[in-house]
């Protein structure tokens, strides 16, 4: 069995699923590489990744245009060692998982509900993503840290 399949799994949540539950997905696989299995979901899926979402990760190298939005209860059954909710609606209605160890919260602002022209709006996703980036490669460096403490 390889590293990917041993890795613990981490879901990120937030309500709609299309923005940035995947923004953080894509980075956090990114800086995490194989050390974790990484996976998101909503609540409440939108049923598309917003385009804006896409753009905003292409632009730093990231692809998640192959990403779908995905209902949480499609985990259910998966061993979730940590949840991450990056919205309060998602923090408020999420479950327990089968061998949750972690959960946390950090809040972050919807992009989706930017107004404005196309350039202001993809401003907002920029800002959110490098807000996200900024946490979720931190928690990758304290993750990888920890592992080869333990190593």
């Amino acid at each position: 069995m390889g590293i990917l399949s041993e890795a613990p799994l981490v879901l990120i949540l937030c309500t709609g699923n299309s923005c940035r539950s995947h923004i953080a997905e894509g980075i956090l696989r990114a800086a995490a590489g194989d050390a974790l299995r990484v996976a998101s979901a909503g609540s409440k899926p939108a049923g598309h990744v917003h385009p804006l979402a896409i753009k905003a990760l292409a632009e730093i190298g990231i692809d998640i245009s192959t990403h779908r939005s995905k209902h949480l209860s499609e985990f259910l059954t998966e061993k979730v060692e940590t949840v991450i909710t990056v919205c309060g609606n998602a923090d408020q209605v999420c479950p327990m998982f089968p061998g949750q160890v972690n959960r946390h919260h950090w809040g972050f602002d919807d992009p989706a509900h930017a107004t404005g022209t196309e350039e202001e709006q993809f401003a907002v996703f920029r800002r959110v993503r490098d807000e996200i980036a900024r946490t979720f490669q931190a928690y990758a460096a304290g993750r990888l840290d920890e592992a080869k403490l333990n190593a």
